[in-house]
């Protein structure tokens, strides 16, 4: 069986296309900086190494491009889009709909379209992905794998808000926690590593989207994400956590709208509103530069996620493993080394020799005396998917 795995960022589309249930990778690639002047297309295959500067105006762009290169008579590995039997798609907000995957009928896509308001820098691309597939496999059975589903063992102290009651129980307006594909599977690859039966993990996931997960005895007991995927750490193009009073005091005060307030803190604060730059890997190059923006942004990054670090390390009593991961966590010795240094009280203590050896292996980046694993674990959100999709279809 043959199954595609689509997993539309807010500003990339990963695929990978596997046989199953053995999980075979037969192409893979990544379409990325989706909407910039620079964006590019990664595609492999057994015989196959491509990377090309491409125009990918929109996401509906990105996916058109991967099924042109998938079925390409020189470089393609599929004759015919009817080869593919099932599509899987990542989808972000599942809300307090889907605890589960689902098979993707028209009431789940237009719940999902209602749910976008909660993230709408991912629901709708991840809408348009589940679209374009079912134009161009249409014989395949779509599938939805939601962010939110690894989260749902956060308990009711960590997930409720401080708000009145009937918001919860009429509004299911809660901590939902995304980036639950992720999170999961280097948690369970984590623990493997570990050999622990009982362990403390916190996962940190950060590419343009960031999070971080308190992972105990493998479930997640706290997120910092929240209701929607804006909250907690400094990301690409989105604030994280700010006082709700500076929201008040644009509206208010300085004329804003709710709509432009929006705008601004998903799609022009973060890392871009403090460097004009979204992409770490300019940030980082601006900064060797000597560009006060770019040091200083950096600084910032890495101090919001040694925030939560302690924090985490508190609610479960200890800890074991921190856990780097997705683009940025897996490729940037620079904030591995920003948000370790200064952790000797929990025992963190980076190698920096090890800290540089880029590596698509697990690999452990501790000194041998420190006592918590510093781990760098590549994630695979698309084989997580694909094996959730493979069991529904089974």
């Amino acid at each position: 069986m043959q199954i595609l795995v689509l997993n539309s960022g807010s500003s990339s589309i990963k695929f990978q296309l596997f046989t199953m249930p053995d999980a075979k990778v037969i192409c893979s690639g990544l379409v990325e900086r989706i909407g910039l002047e620079n964006a590019k297309i990664s595609y492999a295959s057994e015989v196959n190494k491509i990377e090309k500067t491409v125009s990918v105006n929109t996401h509906k762009d990105g996916l058109q491009l991967i099924a042109s290169y998938l079925m390409d008579d020189e470089v393609g590995v599929i004759r015919s889009a009817s080869e593919i039997h099932s599509v899987g798609h990542r989808v972000v907000h599942g809300g307090s709909t889907f605890a589960e995957t689902v098979e993707i009928t028209e009431e789940v896509k237009q719940k999902i379209k209602k749910l976008s308001a909660l993230a709408p820098l991912h629901n709708p691309a991840n809408l348009e992905g589940i679209l374009v597939a079912e134009e161009i496999f249409s014989d395949a059975q779509q599938v939805a794998v939601f962010d939110t589903a690894f989260h749902q063992t956060i308990p009711v102290e960590a997930h409720k808000y401080a708000i009145p009651n009937k918001f919860l129980d009429e509004h299911n307006i809660r901590v939902y926690g995304f980036h639950g594909t992720s999170h999961k599977y280097v948690s369970e690859k984590a623990t493997e590593f570990l050999g622990k039966e009982k362990s403390r993990i916190i996962t940190i996931h950060l590419g343009n989207g960031c999070s971080m997960t308190a992972v105990k005895d493998g479930k997640s007991i706290d997120h910092t994400l929240g209701f929607a995927p804006m909250n907690g750490l400094i990301m690409g193009t989105r604030s994280g956590d700010i006082d709700p009073a500076v929201i008040f005091y644009m509206v208010n005060s300085l004329g804003y709208s709710l709509k432009e307030v929006n705008d601004l803190l998903q799609k022009e604060s973060g890392m871009l509103g403090l460097t004009g730059y979204s992409d770490l890997r300019d940030i980082e190059s601006e900064a060797e530069k000597g560009n006060k923006d770019c040091q200083l942004a950096l600084q910032m990054n890495a101090y919001r996620i040694k925030k939560f670090i302690g924090a985490y390390a508190s609610i479960m009593n200890g800890l074991d493993a921190i856990v780097f991961t997705a683009g940025i966590g897996e490729n940037s010795d620079k904030i591995r080394d920003l948000v370790c240094k200064d952790q000797e009280f929990f025992g963190i203590q980076l190698d920096e020799e090890k800290n540089s050896i880029r590596s698509k292996e697990i690999r452990d980046i501790s000194l041998a005396s420190s006592k918590v694993k510093i781990l760098v674990i590549p994630t695979n959100e698309e084989l997580e998917i694909a094996k959730q999709s493979f069991k529904l279809l089974a």
